[in-house]
């Protein structure tokens, strides 16, 4: 049995060598065990069929030790296995250890009471510890943790307010499996990228390193070598010794604030019970590998070093282990009988809080005269000939830099070149790069960016090049994205305007990478606002709605814009000019603000609706010119909103004529055509219902493409039959 040293001042190091003191060592092993008994509790709340998530931190409460090394308002992002880091956390702020023990168990038993998601999963987060929350999606919080460390430092630059202190950094950490993700290496990278580039980076990432992914084992020195790369300095420590963990996590966090450039803590951990309850090591590890992890038990290694300094006895740490087990066993069973979450509504309701008043009111708000005579060097755009769809976006995108000095654009080619198709032309020269900039090539780490800076406040409008890019990092905006509210309560959202240039119909040119007209997996995320402007006084309001949306409401809007409509000009005949439109004066905001999920109607036809958007609008208003010529009275309906739909008004519409044609440019499967069929459906229309869409093929290079998008003459065709 292990003999109690001489005893040392509490005041002083642990042991030699360290600047761990022994009260500090006290304090951090009561974390320690308290989160190795959250995590029994866990499993005894799963046998009773009262708790749900046994996905533990045994062998990591070495954590503790990274969360002291911080200031408890140093935003973190953490994973799944880190009790002790958010027990410590929530100490550091002056709350009673009682309190962090409590928020754990009331996500494991799924409580409407717990403070951070309120009973909709269990996670680590609290708003008032700038703890984040974030979910089980493999490193998807890298690139916004990316994204946090930029705004800091940008807020900072731009002179604008900030969730986080000037001198802060973000940490997040994860496991060694996670570093192989994509997401991860996207963080590593545009760390990287931005600290090469001289821009400031106060990022720490925090490996915990168990060897073990689940059942899938990490090859030994795989995490160090995959990891350092040049910008990013990279500290090593053995996680399971809370002193040494402790001193180089200090090293590292220091490094960090006073260079601010990003940093890699690499903490050797073991993984203890498993990876979660329902796991059964011994089907692919020997007796002999789990014995050498409990042999380093970190919690065990933390009490002996208490032990060899005289601070406690072994029987002493047993009595508080046992008071301690006592304790948290009775909270666990006092936050089974809390309420839980008792209806739909009551589930849903953080996932897209809407506030059409407060945005009805936002969304007019233009900067000063003054202000705006120096945006647009005193060519004011009410005072220029109609505009172009892009030259609208352009001068609305200019207005809103003008009166939101939060407010940033940026993704590929944004800056000097002004955006493939010259839509952000001119905004850097006038706003500077500090608020209009190229970032590199990567979707994941433009969305990053954005939602970090979203949850710190600022309002970001990044630019998805176009709509087929979108794929490649649609999680940032399914896991992270629309999931920050609904997992936070409203505690944490992310404000931003994705801008996405999309559809097809650009004469053949570019193929599928460059005609993309599949919305199907961004209309099936909850609370996601997707804007489909077809007209250029349409795109401004539309947009001053989505930022308004955004900065009152925390909404995550895309902005889908039809890139064969950027520059269309004309509408029935060459040179008439009817798809330009004059860029309303900010007098007239009001009188034209498009609230989310309202429609524009076209005609007052008795016959027939054509229910349409994007593209489908210029085609349905040229067919049913021509219809009318024939005596068929037609109406065009542009939904304007794929999400949420404007239900009460196509409702409207198509009781007013009786039969509707729905003109779908996305594809006959998944296509916008299936939700608009079934909401009239669901509401009781009894009229005619037809649709007309494009195939269910990608789109082919060059004049193929006719073969399998909507055309004007199917859309005619689709109507002569519907009307008889």
């Amino acid at each position: 049995m292990l003999e109690a040293g001489t005893p040392r001042d509490p005041g002083l190091p642990i042991r030699d060598g360290t600047s761990l003191t022994g009260a500090q060592c006290r304090t951090l092993y009561r974390r320690q065990l308290d989160s190795r008994l959250l995590d029994i509790a866990a499993r005894w709340l799963r046998e009773r069929d009262e708790g749900f998530y046994t996905i533990g931190s045994a062998g990591h409460e070495g954590n503790a030790a990274v969360a002291a090394a911080l200031r408890p308002g140093d935003p973190a992002l953490l994973h799944y296995r880190s009790g002790a880091f958010y027990l410590t956390r929530s100490e550091q702020a002056g709350r009673l250890p009682e309190q962090g023990i409590r928020d754990v168990l009331l996500g494991l038993t799924a409580s409407s009471e717990e403070p951070i998601a309120g009973g909709r999963h269990k996670v680590f987060g609290h708003p008032d510890l700038a703890v984040i929350p974030q979910t089980s999606t493999i490193a998807s919080h890298l690139p916004r943790a990316v994204g946090v460390a930029f705004a800091i430092e940008r807020a900072r630059s731009l002179g604008v307010p900030s969730a986080w202190p000037e001198d802060a950094i973000a940490v997040c950490s994860f496991g060694d499996a996670s570093i192989n993700h994509a997401s991860a290496q996207t963080g590593f990278n545009t760390a990287a990228y931005a600290t090469y580039q001289g821009l400031g980076m106060p990022l720490l990432f925090v490996c915990e390193d168990n060897g073990i992914g689940i059942s899938v084992r990490t090859p030994k020195g795989w995490v160090e070598a995959a990891v350092r790369r040049p910008g990013i300095e990279y500290f090593a420590a053995d996680g399971c010794d809370l002193a040494e963990a402790y001193d180089v996590a200090v090293r590292a966090v220091e490094h960090v604030r006073e260079r601010r450039s990003p940093a890699f803590l690499h903490l050797r951990t073991v993984r203890l019970m498993g990876h979660a309850g329902s796991d059964v090591e011994s089907a692919y590890r020997t007796q002999r590998e789990i014995k050498a992890d409990l042999a380093r038990d970190p919690l065990l290694r933390t009490a002996a070093m208490l032990v060899e300094a005289g601070l406690e006895t072994p029987d002493e740490l047993l009595k508080q282990y046992e008071l301690a087990r006592e304790h948290i066993l009775l909270i666990a069973q006092e936050t089974a009988r809390r309420p839980r979450l008792g209806s739909a509504k009551e589930v849903m309701e953080p996932i897209a809080p809407r506030k059409p008043e407060l945005i009805a009111k936002i969304s007019p708000m233009a900067a000063s005269p003054a202000v705006r005579e120096k945006a647009f060097a005193g060519a004011l755009p009410e005072n220029d000939k109609p505009l172009t769809l892009s030259q609208s976006i352009n001068r609305t995108l200019a207005d809103a830099l003008a009166v939101y000095p939060e407010l940033t654009v940026f993704g590929e080619d944004v800056g000097k070149k002004g955006g493939v198709y010259g839509v952000t032309r001119g905004l850097q020269k006038r706003f500077g790069p500090g608020r209009v900039f190229d970032t590199l090539l990567d979707e994941q780490a433009i969305l990053g960016l954005a939602l970090g800076q979203g949850v710190s406040r600022l309002l970001p409008v990044p630019e998805i090049q176009y709509l087929a890019y979108l794929h490649n990092a649609l999680d940032q905006i399914r896991g992270e994205g629309s999931t920050l509210s609904f997992f936070s309560r409203g505690a944490y959202s992310n404000p931003m305007v994705v801008r996405v240039a999309g559809y097809a119909y650009q004469k053949g040119f570019g193929g599928h990478f460059h005609n993309d007209n599949a919305v199907a997996a961004l209309r099936d995320i909850p609370g996601l606002v997707i804007a489909s402007p077809a007209r250029p006084d349409d795109a401004s309001a539309m947009l001053r709605t989505c930022l308004a949306a955004a900065r009152t409401a925390g909404s995550v809007c895309v902005f889908l814009e039809p890139i064969a409509l950027y520059h269309t000009r004309d509408l029935f005949e060459d040179g008439d000019g009817g798809w330009l439109a004059p860029y309303a004066p900010p007098s007239r905001w009001a009188e034209t603000h498009v609230p989310i999920g309202k429609a524009r109607s076209y005609g007052d036809g008795r016959d027939l609706t054509i229910v349409t958007f994007g593209n489908g609008v210029r085609m349905s208003l040229r067919a049913a010119v021509r219809l009318t010529q024939e005596g068929y009275g037609c109406r065009v309906l542009d939904l304007r909103w794929l999400a949420p739909l404007p239900i009460e008004d196509l409702l409207r519409s198509a009781e007013l004529t009786g039969a509707v044609l729905i003109a779908d440019e996305t594809r006959h499967s998944g296509g916008v055509s299936e939700g608009i069929v079934a909401e009239l459906l669901d509401a009781g229309f009894t009229g005619k219902v037809a649709r007309v869409t494009s195939e269910d093929s990608f789109i082919p290079l060059g004049p193929a493409a006719d073969h399998v998008l909507l055309s004007e003459e199917e859309i005619e065709q689709a109507a002569r039959k519907l009307l008889g």
